[in-house]
């Protein structure tokens, strides 16, 4: 069938060309009336707007995009994103909204946002210093930052994640635990902790105020720092390196739930007696947290709230409202099975 056009709109309804696009992308242009006449006819002839010439025409895409550091696949595989996703997605529903995920491109993040046809970037855990914020700012596109620092003049949502790693080490240290291991996000900065910025600081900044009320320190011979990707695999990967270190940890302090799933699956492989030989703590309290053997004692954020948020503060955005919002949510320690008296 040949495509309906809006010429053949304008003729079958008595109105102009700019009349049709009117009734389609700036209604409150016309009268009431007018606009449903004109889309009654387009129905009637089975016309559809051309989403790329409406985007043209509007400059808005109605979408918005959630930039995210892995590909999909591995992205996905992390419950954290899919809790996150369903709270963006209900505001999207809400607005109109559709949302596109956006993923590295050609291994490039930077590559991707000039791709992505979307009005505004919900953006996940960057440093306010990466190449892509400051693509954003040159772009004019707005965009909310989520565990990240932020500037004043951008708006963010983000945890009291100091806060919760101290309440998660301080656990594992009251049970008696000293030779620690801290596994932390990938960074790219292994070793330099002093050059750490945004959640990985923060969380560090929690670990290390629990450390120094017993008188520890980061530093201590006791106390191992490893980096993996915030993936199961990176969890494994864990487990494998310290079970090869002369100081084998009694407890190991994941910054998120996947990391802290893998590591517990890994040890159980290798014949461990969870959680008398090894105790465990996660962060984030994903629903698979609840129902892994041992139950995993962790932090729980609200991710799903933390997406509504962030959604809501980038639609503000969008409209144009000037307040700039900086919103921190609260943790709480979640305990469960995972973690026993050190003896």
């Amino acid at each position: 069938m040949a495509k309906v056009t809006i010429s053949q709109i304008a003729k079958e309804a008595g109105v102009s060309k700019t009349a049709v696009s009117f009734a389609f992308n700036a209604p409150t242009q016309l009268a009431p009336a007018t606009v449903r006449h004109i889309r009654d006819i387009a129905e009637r002839l089975g016309y559809t707007p051309d989403p790329i010439a409406r985007s043209m025409t509007t400059r808005r895409t109605n979408a918005l995009g959630l930039l995210l550091p892995q590909d999909i696949a591995t992205a996905l595989a992390n419950p954290f994103y899919t809790q996150f996703i369903r709270g963006l997605g209900q505001v999207c529903g809400r607005a109109g909204l559709t949302l596109m995920l956006v993923p590295p491109l050609w291994g490039s993040m930077m590559k991707a946002i000039p791709h992505a046809t979307v009005d505004g970037f919900v953006v996940l855990g960057l440093e306010v210093d990466r190449g892509e914020v400051q693509l954003m700012r040159r772009r004019y596109k707005p965009f909310v930052l989520v565990d990240s620092d932020a500037p004043d003049d951008v708006p963010s949502v983000n945890i009291d994640d100091r806060g919760g790693a101290q309440m998660a080490m301080e656990y594992v240290l009251a049970h008696g635990h000293r030779r620690i291991a801290i596994v932390a996000f990938e960074s790219g900065k292994a070793g330099h902790i002093t050059a750490y910025t945004g959640t990985l600081a923060a969380r560090l900044d929690g670990y290390r105020a629990a450390l120094a009320a017993y008188g520890l320190t980061l530093d201590d011979e006791r106390i191992q720092l490893v980096e993996v990707p915030s993936s199961w695999e990176g969890g494994q990967a864990a487990f494998a390196r310290l079970w090869q270190t002369p100081i084998q940890p009694t407890a190991l302090v994941a910054m998120s739930d996947i990391i802290a799933i893998g590591a517990i699956d890994a040890a159980k492989a290798c014949g461990l007696q969870l959680p008398h030989d090894l105790s465990i703590v996660g962060f984030d309290d994903v629903p698979d947290a609840q129902y892994v053997s041992p139950g995993l004692t962790t932090v729980r954020q609200p991710v799903e709230a933390k997406g509504i948020l962030a959604a809501e503060v980038l639609v503000a955005a969008l409209q144009q409202e000037r307040d700039v919002i900086h919103k921190v949510l609260p943790c709480e320690l979640v305990v469960r099975q995972s973690v026993v008296a050190y003896k």
